[in-house]
């Protein structure tokens, strides 16, 4: 009897703290500031000549499957909203803990063939959406105006 108790609550326990083997949240930083002179002409991302470049942070590497910039503005008035960035990996990316708005990403591609990013706004929310495997992340970030 006191064996089937100890299972009991022990199986309890368990339940009460299932979020121990939970899989844990991606936490997602960014930054939007000039480009340091020491990124050479080549590796600097593509950006909209009214705001400065926008970086991302991962707390991990991560092996992305997909990849969305949405404006949050389409997200709340259209059901489907269109994506001004979209990447997705066929079979495998390059992991990665840092990126930056319209750097292309070793192994993935464009969901659209051809499709190049649309330049941000400065001042205009958007949605940065990631997928790595079954875990998914979102984060909110607003692009600041060029500065000189």
């Amino acid at each position: 009897m006191l064996i089937a108790l100890a299972v009991v609550l022990g199986g309890f326990a368990l339940y009460l703290n299932r979020d121990w083997f939970a899989g844990d949240d991606i936490q997602i930083q960014y930054r939007s500031r000039p480009a340091r002179g020491a990124v050479s002409r080549r590796n600097r991302p593509p950006t909209s000549p009214e705001t400065d470049p926008v970086f991302f942070a991962f707390d991990r590497k991560l092996k992305l499957t997909s990849l969305k910039v949405i404006p949050v503005r389409e997200i709340e008035t259209n059901k489907y909203p269109h994506p001004i960035f979209h990447l997705v990996s066929d079979s495998n990316s390059v992991p990665l803990q840092e990126w930056a708005y319209g750097w292309p990403i070793r192994g993935m591609r464009p969901a659209v063939k051809g499709a190049t990013p649309d330049p941000l706004e400065p001042g205009v929310a958007y949605r940065l959406i990631i997928e790595a495997g079954k875990r998914k992340a979102e984060r909110d970030f607003v692009p600041k105006p060029r500065t000189p």
